[in-house]
């Protein structure tokens, strides 16, 4: 009787109500998969799309997270990271930037897929668990002004949210600014795209007691050639940043090219 006058009351009601209302919509719009929007049982990617999305696991160089072919041995660096050493000390990426991880890209950064944000941010914080353990703040790598008001949302910004939750790790969205408009870097040679982008961020004045003496974990979508997260790095070093990492979702890998 006292169950039965529990469930009658205006708050059992309304839990049945709500519980009613959540099976009805699972049951009209099932869970997709995040990359091909099939239905799947659960969250995540479905099992084709799963077996082709290839996830980044050591060994890799400790400074650019270039997976290698076999295991050199502890600290090794590729060939990469010793001729053309980056300002910023590590990257990490959940993903190598394959069809699978192209389609999950392209879906949160140009078709308002947002909702991928937290299940991209899960890998993302598992790749880069050493780096975000040592952290004190995630700051996304910015959109000009103009480019974030077309596209109406950073998509580095969602995903450093996603991490958020994951580590409780403070986003400081201010802090980094993209000070000129620069032109897309698809297409350009590494030598463009580090033009490009040179002199485009910078730590705003009233912001650089917020980076200064701070381990900084950078974030974005896709790391290319670097270029972009190697300026942005540099302008949070010149704000006397104690150090900075960079955490990306997929990371491209030039397999025709000896790690080490």
């Amino acid at each position: 009787m006292g169950a039965l006058r529990r469930l009658s009351s205006p708050a059992g009601l309304r839990r049945l109500w709500s519980r009613a209302a959540h099976l009805a919509l699972d049951v009209a719009l099932p869970t997709l998969c995040v990359a091909c929007r099939e239905p799947v049982a659960g969250e995540g990617l479905c099992p084709q799309c799963w077996s082709q999305l290839s996830f980044i696991a050591p060994p890799y160089c400790e400074k650019l997270g270039i997976p290698f072919v076999y295991d050199p041995g502890p600290g090794i660096l590729s060939m990469q990271a010793i001729a053309d050493p980056p300002a910023y000390a590590r990257a990490r990426a959940a993903v190598r930037y394959d069809e699978v991880a192209k389609t999950l890209v392209h879906a949160l950064k140009f078709h308002d897929g947002v909702d991928l944000a937290p299940t991209m941010g899960r890998w993302m914080a598992h790749a880069g668990e050493p780096l975000l353990r040592d952290a004190d703040l995630l700051i996304p790598v910015p959109l000009h002004w103009r480019r974030g008001f077309s596209r109406r949302y950073n998509q580095s910004g969602a995903l450093a949210r996603a991490i958020s939750k994951q580590t409780q790790l403070p986003v400081a969205v201010e802090a980094l600014k993209r000070v000129r408009p620069t032109a897309h870097q698809i297409g350009l040679s590494r030598a463009e795209r580090a033009a490009n982008v040179q002199g485009a961020f910078k730590v705003p004045p009233d912001r650089k007691a917020e980076v200064q003496g701070r381990r900084i974990v950078l974030v974005d979508d896709v790391l290319t050639s670097g270029a972009t997260v190697d300026a942005c790095a540099r302008a949070l070093l010149r704000a006397r940043a104690q150090s900075v990492d960079v955490l990306v979702f997929a990371r491209v890998v030039d397999t025709l090219k000896s790690p080490i």
